[in-house]
């Protein structure tokens, strides 16, 4: 399962990762959240030589929330070489979330 990280780490996990980072910025309350877990899960797994993944939860981490504006959860961002690469939100399925970084 994806690690859940804050703004303190967000520099040093994702901007600075040796290879792309996708954040899963949800919410605890939110449905559509818990229904991509597994997904998530799954392709944490499968990509694990390729890609991080971590998990930004937009209720306690409201300045990266502004700072990425980031409208609703669940958003998924790929981070690539400390830049925003690609971007969806709302629910999604793991084919459409792994052209994300592909």
């Amino acid at each position: 399962m994806a690690a859940r990280i804050s703004s303190a780490d967000f520099e040093e996990k994702v901007l600075k990762a040796d290879k792309p980072v996708l954040v899963d910025f949800y919410s605890d309350t939110c449905i559509p959240c818990k229904r991509m877990a597994g997904v998530l899960g799954d392709i944490e797994d499968e990509y694990e030589d390729k890609l991080y993944l971590y998990k930004v939860n937009v209720n306690y981490e409201e300045d990266l929330t502004a700072k990425y504006q980031v409208m609703s959860a669940p958003t998924l961002i790929v981070f690539e070489n400390g830049e925003e690469k690609s971007r969806l939100s709302g629910a999604a399925g793991k084919d459409e979330i792994v052209k994300l970084f592909s």
